[in-house]
């Protein structure tokens, strides 16, 4: 079926958007001539694509860097100037230089005073017409530019100057450079490297949807006004209810990437390295060359440049050839002797440019894609040569031979952090040498399993060996020398090293200058896990006895202290809340400590203090450390805590640790303020009742004490009105407090956004049914509280009369606080450590700490647990696979371990209906953990020549409903006559082991369900595969992919037949590689995020222009420190295109939006759940751009991602039909569009209940269609649900409820204009006078509006007075909020800008 209307330009609605500044211009109806005047900023860097390629340098200026940069002359547009009173101004403007190069005409070029000549040459070397050229030097008046200098250091050169191009001589690294340079030219549209998971590349498919480039296609009308026809029927797969989700489309295929060949073979001759009397003419290597016209060429490298010479594959003849075509780029040599050569090599350059630069920028950590097609090896010298050359690191970049990781690292750390360029360059050397050290740790770890590295213990048994490979020490997670036998052997020595990292992770947040954390980076590749980390210099000279200067290297049996590491870490106590302690040594001394025992303090040859072993940074998790003698309180007891667990080192979570304390903060003010109010009311009673909420509050744990307070509350409540109307002191006093307390409160408040409104902070909601009533009550009493704050903050507590003293004092005990005159929640980690002995005289400190861990497990339980389902349930949450799931976990606090008792918790709750999405996806990551785990120790046993049909067996067992899947042992073609003696030192995983082939799919499932008994405690009914997707509604599609990305295994893209029962679903053929899963630390740009979070705290108030100023302005940063790609870039670049949306720019919005998408694909991956939105706001900008058939095929590549991720049944889904039904309906596809948002309808009806008003808003979506295909009566139905649902929700006199009563009143008069009509035909026959029937195509301007509404998007149409009145209403609401004197925040705030940056 095909529709007639594409390309109609969708008119905005009438109305100006909410932010009336200058924009109003573009919402001329259509958007043609707001684009034309716009250039595309070729990528959202503030670099440009060029300099991207190195490492991001340059702050440069947003707007006119990127444009000219790639050459176009555009207009800088006015909204992106950043503010710049706010922001010291990083850069000087930049300027304009010409550059001459042989062979070319003078062309200009915008530099930055801040750039490197280097970055110059980069550029060069990747525009289209220099891109052959890498050895030459600029010169300007004769003088060659020193390569590191900044331009701005450069005598001469300003606006205007010439710099001349000239061709250098070669020498052997630079002939081997200009080599790879046209290699990777030559391979510059192959997606090989992407599918290798090599060099930072990945996988992107956007352009194929948007043809080319977006901006362009609002300007190719079509001549006349003829409408293109577009096909809108989508695959018959993606269609609702459609039961079939086919692999194969998730990577469809690029015709660029059907590469057009220049040459059949580039390689490295065999007369390499040339002899003696050569090499003093000059020669520096051979070349051998195929053409595609078969000719076959032997190519001399020398001084001068690339000629042919005389040799053929058997003879060495190295004179020159005749003519010998003497060139000094290869590619000029090439073109001459090659026609095809010369053809096909400038279409590649053409095409090359063309990409979007986010489509080949190198990312910052490797991504790796768990599908790929049959790529075809074809011949390559460069990575022949990068394979089996000692290339450890990047070395034609860095003089002398490997990095002293170790120094580099701690070096950056090191930059002075004074003012904000200085930050910039730290955070950007930190990061920038942190992808290195990840880039290389992996690949060392690989060659480490692999075998490829040499023992530096060879004589012991493999899993006791460690390595040393590029400076980089490794060890495997195996329980070396019964170090861990006490805290569970190897499954401990398999959780230390992430433990360690999160500590290496969490002190490096904390940033104490003097205190050096090792670089760490944890690598699981082929079921081992492997442990890299920088080298201490010196350290292995030393025994580790001599070394260790502070903690103990024994778990506590004999500890060190030392007064320089007691000052370093005292500084970082507070902001990881770990508290001073003193435990005994061997002879019963008292040694203090500020972190755990095991946390060992060596100063290194270098003279700098190190701590390594953080694996104890946070304190233990009760529920899963069963201690005799120890109760938990009552909350974990009825979840069956304590459990048991496989190692004694479970740890709470940072995110636990702070959400504890502040709700412990949230406690403290209450109880003082109650207190305090009671004092002030009634003098003489205040003494009695003080003690009595104190008991009971320290008795119990958090419930309790809430409902106890909340009577006391009730009974005082009449007494806190007249405090207030007391003395009017006091209330003046209690607002000045407001503004200290704000700042307490916001410094313990780590990252979330925006105004803090004491009674509503995230987890104060989940105490008891009482909590809402309660926080009303004590609304009085807060603003007490804070002026009992600002008396706190005078620590020591003077100047405090002592009936306040006693308040504190009580309070402070009751919520368990260290010091007893303000607030100050720390944990000691050594608490029930194994082998920890305490010093008699802090027994009371450590039934105190007991104490407040055994709070903390049972807030995990009865607080945490709670809010996290109640967030799914409101849709706060909304988890869509595995990887988001663990993060929403994560985000509060609660550790994967807990899964089982997340999903007992939803199975138990009334409304398990509307949370059947989020079981679902617990399901199946629980079963794809449990998966994993098995599977880690089944690889072990398999040697290398088996692994693929290792792998495919196991994923038979696991996935394919053929009953006995049997194992195909590798038909041995290459058994040996004799059976080859056995050698002692084997790799790691060369076992003659074949017990893999022996596994059985019910085996497997037996084992699945038993670990998911004894790890996650949750109890899995099903003996196969297929009795799970039954049970559970799973689907097999799904389950792959999730356990091909937890083990790294990468699959060939076909349609698998999981089903079938005849023959199984994989062959060993279809296992392509396995790659490393790698977790490492990502370092933060500080600033950048700081700008982006007053950012959006402005959008939130309503403040538009100053929002996308700072939002800019935290882009610009985030792309000096972390270059062009990054997650946060990602999540700036969005908000930034939805900001540019709601004031009237769809251009803008969707230049910047199309770069999210990119970036997505490329730094999370091409079906990752953020990916799939992020396709979803690109649909909405295409469509207000009136690009509909592009809006259309975004949207239905999202619903294909989703189904693959997560299936139809989510909450997700209905929005995604919706909008798919909306653009269906305004190209007239109205059966079509019927389907999907009926569907849309029945998933909102499950997930939101049936009285929502998303549900109402589905109705009349549905309704709307109807309409216009004039089924007037399934029309009027639909409506009259939403009607009804709108009047009781809303009461009459709502203007939603209004607008639907007169939509009914049309809807009757049409269905009556029809029947009339119908019965004057019955009556009349074929000579009836008819009255034309008026049926409207729907507007795209009404359509538009739908799909703003749907997606969150509320444009205001209002005037300059209003827009002023809604500021002072938004500023007065806050000073409310700040009183804590606010009322419920309404439904609907006119902004809701859902975005946050992931934090880890």
């Amino acid at each position: 079926m095909v529709s007639k209307t594409d390309d109609i330009p969708a008119s905005v609605p009438n109305c100006n958007p909410a932010d009336l500044a200058d924009e109003a211009g573009d919402g001329a109806p259509d958007g043609k001539d707001g684009s034309k005047t716009r250039v595309k900023d070729p990528c959202g860097c503030g670099n440009s694509a060029d300099t991207a390629m190195v490492n991001g340098d340059g702050a440069h200026e947003h707007t006119e860097e990127a444009e000219s940069k790639q050459d176009r002359n555009g207009e800088v547009d006015g909204g992106e100037e950043s503010n710049e009173q706010e922001v010291i101004v990083i850069q000087d403007t930049g300027f304009t230089v010409k550059i001459q190069a042989p062979g070319t005409e003078l062309f200009d070029l915008q530099v930055s005073p801040q750039e490197m000549v280097q970055e110059i040459h980069q550029v060069l070397m990747d525009r289209e017409d220099t891109c052959h050229r890498t050895c030459f030097s600029l010169q300007l008046d004769g003088n060659v530019l020193d390569n590191f200098a900044e331009l701005k250091s450069i005598e001469g050169l300003q606006e205007g100057s010439l710099l001349k191009v000239v061709e250098e001589p070669y020498t052997v690294r630079e002939a081997r450079i200009h080599v790879r340079h046209i290699r990777d030219l030559l391979k510059s549209l192959d997606p090989s490297d992407a599918y290798n998971g090599v060099d930072c590349n990945s996988l992107s498919f956007l352009s194929i949807f948007t043809d080319g480039d977006l901006g362009d296609s609002g300007e190719r009308k079509k001549k006349g006004n003829e409408l293109e026809q577009i096909d809108c029927t989508p695959p018959e797969h993606i269609l609702p209810g459609s039961k079939e989700r086919p692999l194969v489309p998730l990577q469809p295929q690029n015709k660029d990437w059907k590469p057009m060949q220049c040459l059949k073979v580039l390689t490295m001759s065999g007369w390499n390295p040339p002899p003696g009397n050569r090499k003093m003419h000059g020669d520096l290597m051979y070349l051998y060359i195929v053409t595609v016209e078969e000719r076959h060429v032997s190519i001399t490298a020398s001084t001068r440049g690339f000629y042919l010479n005389q040799s053929t594959t058997y003879t060495f003849n190295p004179k020159p050839a005749n003519p010998s075509f003497l060139s000094h780029s290869l590619v000029e040599l090439l073109s001459q002797i090659s026609p095809a050569f010369k053809k096909n090599f400038t279409a590649l350059q053409k095409k090359r440019v063309q990409r979007h630069p986010f489509e080949r920028i190198a990312t910052p950590f490797q991504v790796y894609s768990w599908t790929a097609p049959q790529v075809d090896h074809a011949m390559d010298c460069v990575r022949a040569e990068d394979a089996y050359t000692s290339r450890l690191g990047y070395e034609e970049h860095i003089p002398g031979q490997t990095r002293d990781w170790n120094e580099e690292l701690q070096t950056t750390r090191e930059l002075s952090r004074k003012n904000l360029p200085e930050r910039l360059l730290r955070e950007r050397a930190i990061f920038k040498v942190h992808s290195d050290f990840a880039a290389a740790a992996t690949r060392g770890a690989m060659a480490v399993i692999d075998g490829n590295v040499m023992a530096i213990n060879p004589g012991e048994e493999t899993r006791m060996q460690m390595f040393i490979w590029n400076n980089i020490f490794f060890s495997l997670g195996f329980d070396v020398r019964e170090h861990y036998r006490e805290l569970g052997g190897d499954a401990a020595a398999h959780a230390a090293p992430t433990n360690d990292l999160n500590g290496v992770r969490a002190y490096g947040a904390v940033d104490v200058e003097g205190l050096y954390t090792l670089g760490t980076v944890v690598v699981d590749y082929r079921g081992y896990r492997v442990t890299a980390q920088s080298i201490i210099p010196g350290i292995l000279e030393r025994e580790q006895e001599q070394s260790v200067i502070y903690g103990s290297i024994d778990f506590g049996k004999t500890v060190v202290s030392h007064s320089k590491y007691l000052e370093l870490l005292d500084k970082t106590s507070r902001p990881l809340k770990v508290q001073h302690h003193s435990v005994l040594n061997e002879k019963n001394d008292t040694v203090e400590l500020c972190s755990s025992v095991e946390c060992k303090g060596i100063i290194g040859n270098d003279g700098r203090h190190y701590i390594l072993d953080l694996l104890r940074t946070f304190p233990p998790d009760l529920n899963f450390l069963p201690v005799d003698g120890e109760e938990l309180p009552p909350e974990s007891q009825r979840q069956g805590f304590p459990r048991q667990h496989r190692h004694r080192l479970a740890c709470l979570r940072q995110e636990l640790i702070e959400a504890f304390v502040e709700h412990r903060y949230l406690l403290f003010m209450k109880m003082a303020a109650l207190q305090l109010m009671q004092q002030k009311a009634n003098k003489d009673s205040s003494k009695a009742d003080a003690p009595a909420i104190t008991e009971t509050s320290e008795t119990s744990t958090e419930c309790k004490a809430d409902t106890a307070q909340t009577q006391t509350t009730a009974t005082d409540s009449c007494n806190a009105t007249e405090v207030s109307t007391d003395g009017t002191n006091q209330t003046e006093n209690a607002t000045s407090a407001a503004s200290q307390a704000e700042t307490e409160e916001n410094s313990l408040k780590p990252a979330t956004n925006g105004p803090l409104d004491p009674a509503a902070t995230q987890n104060g909601e989940c105490k008891s049914p009482l909590e809402g009533k309660e926080l009303e009550e004590s609304i009085p009493g807060l603003a007490q509280a804070k002026e009992l704050a600002e008396t706190l903050v005078a620590e020591d507590g003077s100047g405090i009369d002592p009936k306040s003293r006693e308040v504190v004092l009580n309070a402070c005990k009751a919520v368990g606080s260290i010091s007893n005159t303000s607030f100050d929640i720390r944990f000691n980690p050594d608490i029930f450590s194994p082998g920890v002995r305490f010093p008699d005289d802090s027994t009371e400190d450590v039934q105190k700490q007991k104490q407040l861990l055994k709070d903390a497990a049972a807030f995990l339980v009865s607080c945490q647990i709670p809010s996290l389902v109640k967030d799914c349930l409101d849709h706060s949450a909304l988890p869509m696979d595995g990887a988001t799931l663990t993060e929403a976990l994560h985000q509060r606090g609660i550790n994967v371990r807990y899964l089982g008792t997340v999903l007992e918790f939803v199975d138990k709750t009334p409304a398990k209906a509307q949370l059947q999405h989020f079981y679902r996806i617990g399901i199946s990551e629980l079963i794809t953990r449990c998966a994993k785990h098995i599977f880690k120790t089944y690889l072990q046993g398999v040697e290398l020549s088996a692994l693929s049909a290792a792998v495919s067996h196991f994923l038979n067992c696991f996935l394919s409903s053929f009953p006995d899947a049997v194992a195909h042992l590798p038909p041995d073609e290459l058994v040996s006559r004799r059976k080859s003696r056995k050698r002692r030192n084997r790799v790691p995983g060369s076992g003659d082991n074949t017990a893999w082939a022996s596994l059985t799919p019910s085996e497997l499932w037996k084992n699945i369900a038993s670990e998911a008994q004894s790890y996650y405690h949750f109890t899995i009914q099903c003996e196969s595969v297929d009795q799970v997707v039954e049970k559970y509604g799973l689907q097999k599609i799904t389950l792959l992919r999730e356990i091909s990305i937890k083990t790294g295994i990468q699959i060939l893209i076909k349609e698998y037949n999981f089903d079938s029962r005849h023959k199984p679903a994989f062959t060993e053929e279809d296992i392509l590689n396995i790659f490393p899963v790698v977790k490492h630390v990502n370092p933060k740009a500080s600033d950048a995020f700081h700008f982006f979070q007053s950012g959006q705290a402005k959008v939130q108030q309503g403040f538009l222009k100053e929002g996308c100023e700072l939002i800019n302005e935290a882009l610009n940063l985030f792309n000096n420190v972390y270059g062009a790609m990054h997650v946060e870039i990602c999540a700036c670049l969005r908000l930034l295109a939805r900001l540019n949306y709601i004031m009237g720019d769809h251009p803008e919005a969707l230049s910047n939006q199309q770069k999210a998408v990119l970036m997505s694909e490329r730094v999370l991956g091409i079906e990752h759940p953020n990916t799939i939105q992020e396709y979803m706001h690109l649909a909405l900008y295409c469509f207000a751009n009136g690009q509909l058939s592009t809006a259309l095929k975004l949207l239905y590549r999202a619903r294909y991602l989703m189904l693959l991720v997560c299936g139809e049944d989510h909450p997700e889904m209905a929005l995604l039909d919706s909008n798919i039904g909306l653009v269906l309906h305004g190209v007239m596809e109205y059966d079509l569009s019927l389907r999907f948002l009926e569907n849309a309808l029945t998933i909102n009806t499950k997930y939101h209940g049936p009285r929502s008003l998303k549900v109402a808003l589905s109705h009349h979506l549905v309704a709307r269609a109807y309409e216009s295909k004039a089924e007037f009566r399934s029309a009027l139905q639909h409506e009259k649900e939403g009607y009804t649902i709108y009047k009781n929700q809303m009461g009459e006199a709502h203007e939603k409820t209004k607008e639907s009563s007169e939509y009914l009143k049309y809807l009757t008069q049409q269905a009556v204009a029809l029947q009339r009509t119908m019965n004057e035909i019955y009556k009349n026959g074929s000579n009836a006078s008819i009255m034309p029937l008026k049926f409207t195509a729907p507007s795209m301007a009404s359509v538009l509006e739908q799909l703003n509404i749907i997606n969150g998007i509320i444009f205001i149409p209002l005037s300059q007075k209003d827009l002023e009145n809604l500021k002072a209403e938004v500023q007065r609401r806050q000073q409310l909020q700040e009183l804590g004197k606010s009322e419920e925040p309404t439904e609907d705030s006119p902004l809701e800008l859902e975005d946050k940056i992931p934090i880890d």
